[in-house]
């Protein structure tokens, strides 16, 4: 029987409070899931129904919903490295709060990179994959200020290059459709906006079309995702399997302005999946019992 391996996020958060009520509502075998987590923190939050495994994790500093500490960042950071050391099929992680890490001395930029370390071998690289229902979004560069973002021809063909061989062995398709972003507004109107197309992913796409790889030329992301946005909202099957987006906000508002809640990031390229709800740590609502674990599920389904 597959083992998922849950972790609880940030304890001022709402992580523990979200993966309670899931897991209450899923009523998954207690063979199927282990809790890395802390019992002061998840009697904190709520009640179990079922008495699944939990592997504790240090935690002797006071609860404070909301409140952003190191000692939430150590919590963090030790839990999803825990979830790399025991290996299970998949891993399910709740919010972290990425201040809250840096405070401790992690200097990650979010659980993906934890989660690179202490799972990647050469030449492995962890990808971030959005996914709501067949709304896929790939994202070329993560956590990464918007004036430092760089996309070049080499990234680009290496992480389609991981898509779709995730496609194949995860989901089946051996031959998937993917929608390339342009990087500039219109296409970069003939280099008139910017060259990044005619000189960075033009001849990357040329490269990966004559691998047989199925993707498109730079579209304009404004007009690229609203037919997939009709599509997901009306049930209907989208235009394309995964649209690949060149930095964060490029990918994800529009994925999340149509899905929401049912968003999943997804980590792909490493040996073990890892999914995590789409929210942040909610730190606004936290303590409060009323956070909605509509991501949590959505996120342990994902990985079952």
């Amino acid at each position: 029987m597959k083992k998922i391996a849950v972790t609880t996020g940030d304890p001022n958060g709402i992580g523990a409070e979200v993966t309670i009520k899931a897991l209450n509502k899923l009523k998954l075998p207690k063979e199927n899931i282990v809790l890395i987590s802390n019992k002061k923190i998840l009697k904190f939050y709520g009640k179990l129904d079922t008495d699944y495994e939990v592997i504790e994790i240090p935690y002797n500093a006071q609860i404070i919903p909301g409140k952003v500490t190191a000692e939430c960042g150590e919590f963090s950071f030790q839990a999803v490295k825990k979830a790399c050391e025991i290996k299970p099929d998949a891993i399910v992680t709740a919010p972290v709060a990425k201040n809250a890490l840096y405070l401790a001395g992690h200097k990650f930029k979010g659980q993906t990179e934890i989660l690179q370390k202490y799972l990647a071998h050469k030449p492995q690289k962890a990808e971030m994959l959005f996914v709501a229902r067949d709304f896929r979004v790939l994202l070329l560069t993560r956590h990464c200020a918007l004036k430092r973002i760089k996309v070049t021809k080499e990234l680009l063909t290496e992480k389609v290059k991981y898509l779709q061989e995730f496609f194949a062995a995860h989901l089946g398709i051996a031959s998937p459709k993917f929608a390339l972003c342009a990087f500039n507004p219109h296409s970069g109107e003939d280099g008139i906006l910017g060259k990044e197309e005619l000189e960075i992913l033009n001849p990357a796409v040329k490269a990966l079309l004559k691998k047989g790889i199925n993707i498109t030329y730079p579209l304009p992301a404004d007009t690229l995702f609203v037919e997939a946005g009709k599509n997901y909202r009306e049930g209907k099957k989208l235009p394309f399997d995964c649209y690949i987006a060149n930095y964060h906000d490029q990918g994800l508002i529009p994925i999340k302005t149509v899905a929401g809640d049912s968003t999943v990031n997804m980590t792909i390229g490493l040996d073990i999946l890892r999914t995590s709800p789409g929210h942040g740590t909610a730190f606004d609502i936290a303590g409060k019992n009323i956070a909605r674990e509509t991501g949590m599920i959505a996120a342990i389904n994902a990985a079952l």
